[in-house]
C-alpha cells in the first residue's frame, strides 16, 4: 500500500467534507424530519401547557387551603371570644348573686340583732 502523500490527503479531506456537506443537506430537506420536529415540537408545547395546568392547579389548592385556614382560624377565635364572654358574664353573675346573698344575709342578721336588743330593752321597761 502507498502512503498518501499532501495532495492526497488534502483531496479526501474535500471529499469527505463535500459528503458530508450532502449528507447534512439532506436531512435539512427531509420532509420526515421536519414532520418529526414538528411532532417534537407539539410534545413539549403539550407538557408545557400541562405543567403549567399542574401548577395552577396547585396554586389554587393552596390559595383554598389559605382560604379555609383563615376562616378556620377566625371561627376558633370567635369561639374562644365568645366562650370568654360566657365565663365574664357567668363570673359577673356569681359576683351578683353572691353580693345579694351576703346583703340578705346581713339584713337577715341584723333583724335578728335588732330583734333581740328591742327583748333586752323590753326586759328593761319591764324590770324583769
Amino acid at each position: 500500500m502507498r502512503t498518501p502523500n499532501l495532495a492526497d490527503r488534502l483531496s479526501m479531506a474535500n471529499a469527505a467534507k463535500k459528503a458530508q456537506l450532502e449528507r447534512a443537506k439532506n436531512m435539512a430537506e427531509d420532509p420526515e424530519r421536519a414532520q418529526r420536529l414538528k411532532a417534537r415540537d407539539e410534545i413539549g408545547a403539550a407538557r408545557n401547557r400541562r405543567i403549567t395546568e399542574r401548577e395552577a392547579t396547585r396554586r389554587a389548592a393552596r390559595e383554598q387551603e389559605a382560604a379555609e385556614l383563615a376562616a378556620r382560624q377566625a371561627a376558633e377565635a370567635a369561639a374562644r371570644e365568645a366562650e370568654r364572654k360566657a365565663r365574664e358574664e357567668a363570673q359577673a353573675r356569681r359576683l351578683a348573686e353572691q353580693t345579694a346573698r351576703e346583703a340578705a344575709e346581713a339584713a337577715e342578721r341584723e333583724a335578728m340583732l335588732a330583734a333581740r336588743r328591742a327583748g333586752r330593752k323590753k326586759k328593761k321597761r319591764t324590770g324583769r
